[in-house]
């Protein structure tokens, strides 16, 4: 694992230790990023199930405003913190250990540009996650929402506030993005 571009590229990122989490690929980043392009600059990005922060690394390597990891697993959250550290990016960074949905319950002190959801998989918890985002209000006007999900956990869905406008598969990983309803179409 390694950061793509930016002020950090080419740095090499720590793995969490066990099988606890699933980083994405190179490859998968890579086109995640080509897809977002130049709004990644200056945004704010929200990685959920953080597991080593490579997303939002990438992120903050590529001219993102800020970040925040949430992640629960306290090894996952060290790496975190040692990435952050070797890619010279952690002043723009917030660590949060908690877990995700009690992290969603609060009030959002800010709306984020970018919110990425890449929890483990075959629990379901990615779509637990987007009826959470459904219900309280994260997405700034005119963000996304990512999933990073396997594809045969994707099974049909309604939001009331949030739609899918893209879906964009990648081997054994489907990346699915959604914004406000009113923002697509």
């Amino acid at each position: 694992m390694r950061v793509i571009a930016g002020s950090a590229k080419g740095r090499t990122l720590s793995a969490v230790p066990g099988s606890g989490t699933r980083p994405i690929t190179d490859r998968v980043k890579e086109a995640l990023f080509n897809i977002l392009g130049q709004a990644v600059i200056n945004a704010s990005f929200l990685d959920l199930f953080a597991g080593t922060g490579g997303v939002g690394i990438e992120a903050l390597s590529r001219g993102a405003r800020m970040a925040v990891f949430v992640e629960r697993n306290r090894r996952a959250i060290q790496a975190i913190r040692k990435n952050l550290q070797v890619t010279g990016l952690k002043v723009q960074a917030e660590v949060r250990q908690a877990d995700v949905f009690t992290y969603l319950r609060q009030r959002p002190v800010e709306l984020f540009d970018f919110i990425y959801v890449a929890p483990p998989q075959y629990e379901g918890l990615w779509l637990d996650t987007l009826h959470a985002l459904d219900r309280q209000a994260w997405l700034a006007p005119d963000g996304e929402v990512i999933v990073q999900i396997f594809p045969k956990e994707l099974v049909a869905f309604e939001l009331e506030t949030l739609a899918v406008f893209d879906e964009r598969r990648y081997g054994s990983t489907l990346l699915v993005f959604l914004a406000r309803r009113e923002d697509v179409g």
